[in-house]
């Protein structure tokens, strides 16, 4: 029987709207745990990571020590968990927080796949980003195209291949950050490419792209890839995402292709939410990703 680690990360000073620290906690209530454990996993909650309570900051870099300091704490407890043999799934938290899960499974595999399934780009580094905000920044970082303070803890990183990275579901993506997705050779399938060639054969050749030549792919989720009317709870919403049938369907295809080495499920906002909604919706992507099946 596989072990699933919860890592929860207390993570809002990567975003402009706050609340989002609470994520882990409405996750947890929705009953991630029980849910986990009668699919047959033993589960193992390692709490949560919790940031430095203050430090520096910039215009280009906003709260940069806090968000290291996180994500340095997450990718020593991701990594003590594929040590372990486990499957780590991580509650964010803002989706700055990538960084540091993503860099663990990429220091522990070597070579990975990254499937990134947001609303946005998260291609900023210091000098393209419009706001400074550092959850717009993890999945460049991850790749070795900055901001190194996001993925530097001294470990030497290990960086993911572009050509193994791929973007799903963005509509709202920056000017800039769109130039430096096709620079870097990033595979984007944008939502008007999921309307044109549907789900199945987005998901399909997404896998066939992170896995290639990788021991596998880390799987990052932003619950605002998915339309708002179904995921209320989350701080920077975009107008026709992803249908539910879609993201499941998305997600109970990674389940079966055996490919997916962990997962990240962030920008669950309960300050934002109705009902736990948002929370909940979260809850059964990762019981999806994990092996729940519809009959």
């Amino acid at each position: 029987m596989k072990r699933v680690d919860l890592i929860g990360v207390q993570m809002d000073l990567g975003a402009a709207t706050r609340g989002v620290n609470m994520g882990p906690a409405a996750i947890r209530y929705a009953g991630v745990k029980k849910g986990i454990e009668d699919l047959g996993y033993e589960v193992v909650d390692k709490g949560d990571v919790i940031p430095l309570a203050d430090g520096a900051t910039s215009e280009t870099l906003r709260n940069y020590e806090q968000v290291h300091d996180a994500n340095e704490k997450l990718y020593k407890a991701t990594l003590e968990s594929h040590k372990d043999g486990a499957f780590p799934v991580i509650l964010g938290g803002d989706h700055s927080i990538a960084a540091g899960s993503i860099s663990a499974t990429a220091k522990h595999f070597k070579k990975i796949g990254v499937i990134w399934v947001d609303a946005h780009g998260d291609w900023n580094n210091e000098e393209s980003s419009p706001s400074g905000n550092m959850h717009g920044m993890p999945f460049s970082a991850v790749c070795g195209a900055g901001p190194d303070i996001m993925v530097d803890f001294g470990q030497e990183p290990v960086y993911v291949d572009t050509k193994n990275a791929v973007q799903i579901a963005g509509r709202d993506i920056d000017e800039m950050e769109r130039i430096r997705l096709r620079e870097h050779g990033v595979t984007v399938f944008s939502i008007a490419d999921i309307d044109r060639m549907g789900m199945p054969a987005v998901i399909e050749e997404a896998i066939k792209i992170a896995s290639d030549g990788t021991e596998g792919i880390h799987v990052s989720f932003d619950v605002d890839s998915i339309t708002p009317e179904a995921a209320p709870g989350t701080g920077t919403i975009v107008h026709s995402g992803l249908t539910l049938r879609e993201a499941f369907y998305m997600v109970e295809t990674l389940c079966t292709s055996g490919k997916v080495l962990a997962l990240d499920m962030v920008e669950v906002n309960p300050m934002l939410d109705v009902k736990n909604q948002t929370g909940r919706l979260a809850m059964e992507l990762i019981l999806s990703i994990l092996g729940k099946v519809v009959y």
